[in-house]
């Protein structure tokens, strides 16, 4: 089953932050420019951290949407739901380089809940192939925010 339209083109501009947070490494003159006219916040890594964290707590959100149309797995789809929105709330800190482990564990891990709500049959049937694409994109921003910053 291909990916929705609605579905793909907003996943995709979803990984803008994270591509603008990895631009700002590799160009000082965007790095320059993002600084004085909208601020650290939106440079990276800070970019890269706070947005990776805000999107770890919205997938939780999404995956508790998919516990609550399965009657068979309900209790283990309510707890692993929450799980990527308490990992960034307790590992995601303690500096760049720390907070960007976790996020990268975080978005790894959040694939493999992905992965078992669509062996449930909680997530639409083109569910894996999108969040297989997107974790790709955010885990290699991330891990360049690693190496480059």
């Amino acid at each position: 089953m291909s990916i929705p339209r609605p579905a793909l083109a907003l996943g995709l501009a979803g990984l803008l932050p994270f591509l603008f947070g990895v631009a700002t490494l590799l160009s000082p003159a965007l790095a320059d420019m993002t600084l004085r006219l909208i601020g650290p916040r939106f440079a990276a890594p800070f970019v890269l951290i706070a947005y990776g964290t805000v999107i770890l707590c919205f997938m939780s959100g999404v995956l508790w949407g998919f516990a609550a149309r399965g009657a068979q797995h309900r209790w283990t789809g309510y707890a692993l739901s929450v799980v990527p929105a308490l990992w960034a709330f307790f590992f995601v800190g303690g500096g760049a380089v720390f907070a960007l482990n976790a996020l990268i564990a975080g978005f790894l891990g959040l694939l493999l809940i992905d992965w078992q709500f669509s062996r449930w049959g909680l997530a639409p049937a083109w569910w894996m192939p999108l969040r297989q694409m997107l974790t790709a994109v955010v885990v290699v921003c991330l891990a360049l925010g690693l190496w480059l910053g």
